[in-house]
């Protein structure tokens, strides 16, 4: 069977519980011989452990993790994330609680790989279909033991040290079980992803014509991106950490040396355009990626307030906006009265900024789906408007301008949100390079310094290289160019936290026009603890586990 959109099967499926697939008795009419016996259990039990893969549309009640950072504010003061504006969040209240789900998903993997035998399928050996179905269930636990790797990445970026599960455990096991460090988590996924990648295809699609799934650079990205994680300064500590970031420019660097991923231009890439559905797939910088069926509720949760169908939800903040330079790459400064003047576009009308700024925000004047927005207060799409932006801005990334809310003649389309792709791999380089030799150093394998990786970002987006700066005011380039490439695809809530610079989330701006001249006013006062670097482990994992403890702060 040619799987040609596996990931839309798997979010269909994600209602369903694991055990439909993973946990066979009697009472079922199989035994769980009876089901690791046919080759469609199997497609199904792999199917089901893509469902958790990680992506945000709105993964706090409609709000995205983007608007528990200074990228954005939610519009709503009901929704949870204003639990985490306020402190109010707990392990008694969590927020964006992943600690079942994931550790749900990492059994029902465990259970496969350890059940799964080739014996249970020779009952088929004199199929025609036998040989080519055998080849894809190997290739399948190939997968498996990716994603489990994933997983346990993903709990760990969020919870750092915690239990580290490479096998099923029975229910008075798993009660008592004990954390493992993150450095120790972390090998496992560099492990696990090492020992399989040179198996998996570099593109499925060669592969039986199946495409949506992990394949060799997906695994190499997730490496990739957690020995990142593993050298930055909250998991690293204080301290020389030159062996963690060599290690992590390495890893990127593989990702590069196979030579399958371009970065086209901003205007070219299918990752942008206004039509995103399927043409997304066909970007060339797309590694791995979360599909998602047809819908608009993306669109109404996050459509102008004004628009048919539109209830409110992320907005952009000037924080956001203000990292944005201007087109000849001078920092937007709001002392300069010039830049203040030309703050979207320039006396002929022509863009003014970083043309991401327009893949990525709405701001007040321009015209988008047809309609010129008025977004600041008074105008037609914004405040005293109930769920109105309190910033002056909309929300662009991710939406699909050829959606329709009309209720008569609604336009639903599909959504497939970029979990890793090639921008994020060259900043990834270009952050652990520069801090392991410097912007401008190369070594051994790795043959291109950091600034080549920063101006291959920068270039692609048609904005002018980053020239002769050092160390320090490099690492500065780095992060502004993550906040701006990567903005709204669930990076910058992560990298606050691995930066340790949680306090920047603390004051978040606006826009506002006094005497035909744009101002900055401040719209949202956060609290920022420094126990939410890391989550709380929630409460109840406490009462069934003895041996966990709590992270630090969170008992106060």
């Amino acid at each position: 069977m040619k799987i040609k959109n596996i990931l839309t099967i798997l979010i269909a499926s994600v209602s369903l519980s694991s055990c439909n697939y993973l946990d066979f008795d009697e009472s079922q009419g199989k035994t769980k011989e009876e089901a690791y016996a046919y080759f469609d259990n199997i497609t199904r039990m792999t199917s089901s452990i893509y469902r958790k893969i990680p992506a945000d549309y709105g993964v706090i009640s409609g709000a995205l993790r983007e608007s528990a950072t200074d990228n954005a504010v939610f519009t709503w003061n009901s929704n949870a994330v204003y639990d985490i504006y306020s402190n109010a969040w707990s392990p008694l209240n969590t927020v964006d609680n992943q600690w079942g789900s994931f550790y749900e998903v990492i059994h029902d993997a465990n259970s496969l790989l350890e059940n799964y035998s080739e014996e249970n399928l020779e009952r088929f050996k004199w199929d025609k279909s036998y040989k080519d179905n055998l080849k894809k269930v190997q290739m399948y636990l190939n997968e498996v033991k990716v994603l489990r790797a994933l997983y346990h990445f993903e709990l760990a970026k969020r919870f750092g040290d915690i239990p580290l599960i490479t096998r099923t455990y029975s229910l008075a096991e798993i009660n008592h079980i004990e954390k493992t460090s993150f450095a120790d988590v972390i090998k496992f996924v560099v492990e696990q992803c090492d020992a399989v990648a040179p198996e998996l295809p570099i593109s499925h699609s060669s592969f039986f014509g199946e495409t949506g799934r992990v394949t060799r650079g997906a695994a190499l990205a997730i490496k990739a991106r957690a020995l990142l994680y593993a050298a930055s300064p909250l998991f690293a500590g204080v301290g020389n950490s030159d062996d963690k970031w060599e290690a992590a420019a390495k890893a990127a660097f593989d990702v590069i040396q196979l030579g399958c991923y371009t970065l086209p231009n901003i205007d070219d890439d299918p990752l942008y355009v206004k039509d995103g559905g399927n043409l997304v797939l066909e970007s060339q910088q797309l590694i791995f990626e979360v599909r998602g069926t047809a819908n608009s509720t993306f669109e109404a949760q996050n459509l102008p307030m004004g628009f048919e169908g539109a209830t409110g939800g992320n907005t952009p903040t000037q924080n956001l906006v203000d990292d944005f330079d201007m087109l000849n790459g001078e920092a937007f400064d709001w002392g300069n009265s010039a830049h203040v003047a030309n703050i979207y576009y320039d006396e002929n009308q022509k863009q003014s900024r970083d043309p991401r700024l327009y893949y990525n925000v709405i701001c007040n004047g321009m015209t988008y789906m047809g309609t010129l927005i008025e977004s600041l207060e008074g105008g037609k799409h914004g405040l005293p408007i109930e769920g109105a932006t309190m910033t002056g801005y909309y929300l662009k990334k991710l939406m699909n301008e050829t959606v329709s809310l009309n209720p008569v003649k609604p336009v639903k389309k599909e959504h497939h949100f970029p979990t890793y792709r090639y921008a994020e791999i060259l900043l990834n380089y270009a952050e652990a390079m520069n801090e392991w030799k410097g912007p401008d150093a190369v070594e051994g394998d790795c043959t291109i310094s950091a600034r080549t990786a920063l101006n291959q970002v920068r270039a692609a987006a048609n904005m002018p290289n980053i020239t002769d700066v050092g160390l320090d005011e490099f690492r500065k380039k780095v992060r502004k160019e993550r906040r701006i490439e990567l903005a709204f695809e669930d990076h910058r809530f992560w990298d606050i936290r691995r930066w340790k610079t949680g306090p920047v989330i603390e004051n978040i701006y606006g826009a506002k026009m006094q005497n035909n001249i744009y101002k900055k006013e401040l719209v949202q006062k956060r609290i920022w603890k420094d126990k939410m670097y890391l989550y709380p482990i929630p409460q109840k994992e406490m009462y069934l586990n003895d041996n966990l403890s709590q992270n630090p702060g969170w008992n106060e």
